[in-house]
């Protein structure tokens, strides 16, 4: 999908995506008022996105997003790349665009590994803002979700944001392979697990590798917790 503030960009990159056949465009906007909508009907696995738009940026749109596709910027502004970069974009085109860097761009798209299209039911990654800092957040990497009123934490690595989304809508968009539901108020990323140790009342303890806390399994759950991982 082509995201942009300016007829004439839009035309000029379906003009330049016309090259390559493996690649339809899906759909077009002009704001993020009438992005989201659009991307949430019609699931694109990739968005060209411009940063400057009236009512909103591009990182806002992406930061509304449930799922966030793969993302390539498209803007007239150089002094945004940093900030494109450390939310994992896949490039960066200054306009006007180049056929030379529009090519190589869309070769990291062929190249880049999982597809969303093989997954389009489960959650890969996630965007989050936080003040003027961004990211895009690996699911995989995310050793513990746990609720905060209204909000959800993200242990990952030593950073710890907050988004605006409640546990029980993320849970359901887990892969339940890799994500599993400790107690009430917390998820636990099965491959970060370094150490089980019975707990009180047929509980389990559970120790965390990469510097999450500990965290209790409730009696309920490490029923299924046991069978889960056969022990």
């Amino acid at each position: 999908m082509v995201i942009d503030d300016e007829a004439l960009a839009r035309r000029e990159l379906r003009r330049l995506l016309a090259d390559f056949a493996w690649l339809e465009i899906v759909g077009e906007a002009a704001n993020i008022d009438e992005a989201v909508p659009r991307i949430e009907a019609l699931s694109p696995d990739l968005l060209f996105l411009d940063i400057k738009m009236p009512g909103g940026s591009g990182f806002d749109l992406l930061a509304r997003l449930e799922r966030v596709p793969r993302v390539i910027f498209t803007t007239a502004y150089d002094q945004h790349a940093v900030q494109a970069f450390e939310v994992n974009a896949l490039d960066y085109l200054l306009k006007p665009i180049e056929p030379e860097r529009l090519a190589a761009a869309l070769l990291k798209v062929r190249d880049a590994s999982a597809p969303v299209t093989n997954q389009r039911n489960v959650l890969e990654q996630l965007f989050v803002q936080d003040g003027p800092r961004c990211w895009f957040v690996p699911l995989r990497e995310v050793c513990l979700v746990s609720a905060e009123n209204n909000y959800v934490r993200l242990w990952w690595g030593n950073l710890h944001p907050l988004i605006g989304r409640p546990l029980s809508t993320i849970e359901q968009r887990l892969d339940p392979k890799r994500f599993f539901r400790a107690n009430r108020s917390q998820i636990i990323n099965l491959d970060f697990i370094e150490k089980v140790n019975p707990g009180i009342n047929g509980r389990l303890d559970v120790t965390l590798r990469g510097g999450g806390p500990e965290v209790e399994i409730s009696r309920r759950q490490a029923r299924l917790f046991r069978e889960q991982m056969s022990i």
